[in-house]
């Protein structure tokens, strides 16, 4: 048999197995429903999964890490609590590490920071809240409760044990990198092609009241919304146009400077006003960070002309994306008004209960569990709100306490004590995506959502490791002492492979 006719019947069988396969497929749907046909086929690949996260917990976390940027927008394609998926995953990894590196004392030693001691008194307050004598509903506390302080407490000291070398942050930024530029690429297809049946049934079911606006769509991406898809987009924005400034080669400067330009592009597209925060932040850190007088006289010349633009003129103003965001900048807005309005009603409100009125009690999830409560029909609209409304005076002001902790530390750190340049650079991005993340928290609920949650939790753990990492590219047995070994063979971009050169993990000490 000549080469030419196996290579045709191996195509042929293809064909068939692959067709084989879409018949049954059809076949289980109906019979069984796409539910059950869902579970049959994705249980041997969970089973899989579940041996490489128990033989790599490394594994675990990678992919929680991607999972975070799709669960919630499956909800509309599933329906199904996928959140919960990213607790399960945690815990999973939290099982196999501990199982795997028992023995290990410097495995778990790795874990001791001052990060994971804020982030576990922040979860035992959150945990006293479950008998605040003002909360209505229990359930509301276990769902709300993971985002605003469980996956934080679960995120950190599992970075610090299992992401703890240069490798680990170049490998953070790279899926970083490729997801929001899915996320991108899912943007542009509802703007400039179409929504797809699942993404039109959500519309029409109430999602148009605020994503149909003067006939205009905001993009939503497969986020959970606009607002949520806006500020993604601009964190990562800020961070890769700062990864790019700091880089020397001129391949990977376009690649990150054009990628940021896309993501600024999909916070445009996206309507989200005060996701513009998240720039305007995030560049004034960073020229802080810098140390550049003239860089930041520079750079504060710039935000003016940009204060300007929004403010005083009228230039752009038949565009949609421009006309939207300027309205952010009217202190006359109507729905500025409103929110000052809803904050008084607040004020009066938690004037008398110093620890709110109960995680869960306010928005989506006091409409879901109490709708006919006080918090639960006044809008908090910021992040900082809600945590106030909730937690009251005290809540907020332990959680303001860890957020400027964090930001300051880690400021002070990155610009006095790391000397390593590619680090250094990479650093700077974070801190500077966490400053332009938590401002634009005062204006939507961003902080603690996902995706954005899980990747500041781990650009938090990263900041408190600089010392370890900058050490680790300055020792002269490290596999990594230099800038080259960015491009070194045995940094697979492929988080799951298993490093066959150079020491196992466990013997380095």
């Amino acid at each position: 048999m000549s080469a030419v006719s196996l290579k045709y019947m191996v195509v042929f069988f293809k064909a068939v197995v692959i067709g084989l396969l879409a018949v049954s497929v059809s076949v289980l749907i109906v019979k069984f429903g796409i539910m059950v046909t869902l579970m049959g086929i994705f249980l041997p690949v969970g089973i899989l999964l579940l041996y490489q996260v128990f033989k790599s917990p490394e594994t675990g976390l990678w992919i929680t890490f991607i999972a975070n940027y799709f669960v919630l927008g499956l909800t509309r394609y599933i329906p199904a609590p996928l959140g919960l998926s990213i607790d399960l995953l945690l815990v999973l990894t939290l099982m196999a590490v501990f199982f795997k590196y028992f023995k290990q004392r410097h495995r778990w030693l790795a874990a001791k920071s001052d990060l994971t001691l804020l982030a576990a008194i922040w979860f035992l307050y959150a945990l006293f809240q479950f008998v605040n004598p003002e909360a209505v509903s229990r359930v509301a506390w276990f769902y709300a409760m993971r985002g605003i302080a469980l996956y934080m407490l679960l995120t950190v000291p599992l970075v610090f044990m299992l992401f703890n070398k240069p490798k680990h942050l170049k490998r953070f930024f790279t899926f970083w990198l490729i997801f929001a530029l899915v996320g991108v690429i899912k943007g542009l297809q509802q703007k400039y092609l179409f929504l797809d049946p699942w993404e039109q049934q959500w519309l029409n079911s109430g999602g148009a009241l605020t994503h149909l606006l003067f006939g205009k769509l905001r993009i939503f991406s497969f986020f959970t919304d606009a607002g949520q898809f806006g500020a993604a987009m601009g964190h990562s924005g800020v961070v890769f146009a700062i990864v790019a400034l700091n880089e020397k080669k001129m391949k990977d400067k376009l690649i990150y400077g054009l990628s940021a330009l896309l993501f600024f592009y999909a916070l445009m597209i996206s309507g989200t006003r005060g996701a513009i925060a998240v720039p305007v932040g995030g560049f004034f850190m960073y020229l802080l960070l810098r140390r550049n007088f003239r860089l930041l006289l520079a750079g504060g010349v710039l935000g003016v002309m940009v204060i300007v633009f929004f403010m005083f003129t009228t230039i752009g103003q038949n565009n949609y994306e421009i006309r939207r965001i300027r309205t952010a900048f009217d202190k006359d807005n109507p729905s500025l008004r409103v929110r000052i309005e809803n904050q008084n009603r607040l004020k009066g409100y938690l004037a008398t209960r110093p620890f709110g009125g109960g995680i869960g009690s306010a928005g989506n999830w006091g409409q879901r569990f109490t709708p006919n409560t006080f918090l639960a029909n006044v809008p908090t609209d910021s992040w900082y709100v809600m945590i106030w409304a909730e937690q009251g005076i005290v809540g907020l002001m332990l959680h303001l306490f860890i957020l400027f902790y964090v930001l300051i530390k880690s400021s002070w750190v990155v610009s006095f004590k790391v000397k390593n340049e590619w680090l250094r650079g990479r650093l700077q991005a974070l801190v500077a995506g966490l400053f332009g993340i938590m401002l634009a928290s005062y204006g939507n609920g961003v902080l603690g959502q996902m995706p954005t949650g899980i990747i500041i939790y781990m650009s938090m753990a990263f900041m408190f490791m600089a010392d370890k990492l900058d050490r680790q590219l300055s020792e002269k047995d490290e596999p990594f002492v230099n800038q080259d070994y960015l491009s070194d063979s045995r940094i697979s971009m492929y988080p799951f492979s298993v490093m066959k050169k150079g020491k196992d993990d466990s013997q380095n000490k």
